[in-house]
């Protein structure tokens, strides 16, 4: 019988951590439809799905009033396999007021976000030591709370909707200290998610920006430096027969199907799981914003150019200590 290496043992630990979490919501919803399905057509038990059903019912509105979280579940050992995998770092350049609320915009998306789960949703990474009084709230799309025990699952770590109730809620009923992380690029930033890229979705993107200044919080920049590396993507030929599909359906529904790849459970094997390299994620300088309760289009133009060109000078301070030249520059579309 062959014994793992304490080394062997923790690598296969680190990639079970992160196969769990990716392959996490494909199997629940999965699972969750399939059983519910059987109770329904082959069994008397149907009950049981109208009970599950009458309490997503009741449930409904509570990933957008703070969620539901659970430090036991942020303190998992099995997360800070997670975290070692790439492995993740997280530095801060500023102190930040418990007294006070913040929005941080997240950049880039990559494919998975993995960074901004492995930070702000565990406690792995050192935040509540490096923000001590600061209740971070990682925001992600409503799908994920439509579906029950997967809502329950992904709610446990800290998630809540990324809607603007949900976000109203957070910065005026939950009191002062809350951190609202906001992957700003979201799923439309998917198709940069390529090594070396340093393209960001943002030029339209001023939701976050009326939503600091309605409630008069700082907006504070953060960049995962690694983040694009995790996966690599098979570029179609522009203008061909997938590439057209691509295209439409982002227009339709506002995500790009991209086709990417990373390694499997070897290191040399192909696979969905992304690959192990480090990523550094920087939290940087609160821009203190106003409070306009309902500002102009102009208005919010006007601060959306000033956190992009905060952003700018984020990247460009810390771009040469993570690989990029000193001519790289960060592209916003």
């Amino acid at each position: 019988m062959v014994l793992l290496s304490k080394k062997d043992l923790k690598i296969s630990l680190e990639v079970f951590s992160v196969f769990q979490w990716a392959l996490s919501v494909l199997v629940i919803v999965i699972t969750v439809i399939a059983v519910n399905l059987y109770l329904v057509v082959f069994t008397p038990y149907w009950p049981i799905t109208v009970l599950i059903l009458t309490w997503l019912a009741f449930d409904w509105k509570t990933p957008e009033r703070g969620g539901r979280r659970f430090t036991c579940v942020r303190k998992w050992c099995l997360w800070k396999q997670y975290c070692d995998y790439f492995p993740l770092k997280l530095l801060k350049t500023h102190d930040l007021s418990p007294s006070l609320n913040y929005i941080v915009a997240c950049h880039p998306h990559g494919i998975m976000s993995h960074s901004w789960f492995g930070h702000f949703a565990t406690e792995m990474s050192g935040f509540s030591k490096m923000f001590p009084g600061i209740t971070p709230y990682i925001l992600t799309v409503g799908a994920f709370f439509w579906v029950p025990f997967l809502r329950e699952y992904v709610m446990s770590v800290g998630a809540c909707s990324v809607s603007q109730s949900s976000m109203d809620f957070l910065l005026t009923r939950r009191g002062t200290g809350n951190m609202l992380m906001v992957v700003v690029g979201g799923l439309a930033e998917c198709k940069y998610g390529l090594p070396g890229s340093t393209t960001l979705f943002l030029k339209s993107r001023t939701g976050f920006i009326r939503m600091a200044l309605r409630h008069g919080v700082a907006l504070i920049p953060a960049y995962s430096f690694g983040e694009t590396e995790l996966y690599n993507q098979y570029i179609f030929t522009p203008g061909g027969f997938i590439n057209r599909f691509q295209k439409w359906l982002q227009n339709m529904v506002h995500i790009y199907p991209c086709a990417f790849y990373g390694r499997g459970l070897t290191e040399t094997s192909p696979g969905l799981l992304p690959y192990a390299q480090p990523v550094t994620t920087i939290v940087g300088k609160p821009l203190p914003l106003p409070k306009i309760e309902n500002p102009s289009n102009k208005t919010v133009a006007k601060y959306h150019a000033i956190y992009v060109d905060a952003l700018r000078q984020l990247f460009d301070q810390y771009k040469t200590k993570f690989g990029f030249s000193e001519a790289q520059e960060l592209v916003v579309t």
